[in-house]
């Protein structure tokens, strides 16, 4: 797994080019992601007056009686995974490109980092963005027949419109697989493209980084000058 640093396949030219397209990529899931976050906002607010509601019967009666059966204990269960599952499938993509998806890894942590950008590379075109892909096209049957047939909640008092949310997992879906593609094409560029060549990476670190960084991410340090306790008691004596 080593490449030919003298004559590398990827072009100056194309390898910017390449960066344009995978930092636009990397920008929209991040848009995506930062807004699809929000949706925690109304699941919690709803959880909290569901279950507020239940105590005090009186309240749900009136606001049932007054406003509609938009505040019956049904509707709302189901509008709190409705949103969680909005919330869940718009930040797939963002937890990739910001390398804080769950990584199962006692290898790879050690290797050197372009052992690690195959590891990426490999992952990406045989696993992630095939997976999306498959997927994607399952859930796009899954969303349409519901539009089709206009499928409803299984409770008679439930949610109607079952489509739309459906159409969220198609919607997480090709996102995060236009993150993995964003990734795919920085590990292509690790590999095969100018060694001198330097971007904002996602997954992995650049060599000179690796001492101040953890795959991406930036290494907390709480005191550059030793232990705080130890500080703070010297400072006081």
């Amino acid at each position: 797994m080593t490449a030919d640093t003298s004559s590398p396949a990827i072009g100056n030219s194309s390898a910017q080019r390449l960066i344009r397209v995978s930092e636009r990529l990397r920008r929209f899931v991040d848009f995506v992601g930062r807004w699809g976050s929000l949706l925690i906002l109304p699941m919690i607010g709803i959880t909290i007056f569901d279950v507020t509601a239940r105590k005090l019967v009186w309240i749900q009666i009136w606001l049932v009686d007054n406003f509609g059966r938009i505040f019956e204990s049904t509707v709302l269960q189901e509008l709190e995974w409705h949103f969680h599952t909005g919330l869940f499938v718009l930040v797939l993509g963002y937890g990739y490109i910001n390398n804080s998806h769950v990584r199962v890894d006692l290898i790879r942590e050690n290797l050197h980092y372009r052992k690690k950008a195959w590891l990426e590379f490999i992952g990406s075109t045989f696993f992630m963005i095939p997976y999306c892909l498959i997927v994607l096209y399952f859930a796009v049957v899954f969303a349409y027949d519901s539009y089709q047939v206009s499928e409803i909640s299984a409770s008679t008092v439930g949610l109607t419109h079952r489509w739309i949310i459906k159409s969220f997992l198609v919607m997480g879906l090709i996102v995060a697989a236009m993150a993995g593609f964003a990734v795919w094409i920085q590990s292509v560029l690790v590999l095969f493209g100018p060694q001198d060549l330097r971007f904002r990476l996602m997954t992995l670190d650049w060599p000179e980084d690796e001492a101040r960084g953890v795959e991406g991410k930036q290494r907390l340090i709480l005191d550059e000058n030793g232990d705080p306790v130890t500080n703070a008691q010297h400072s006081t004596t």
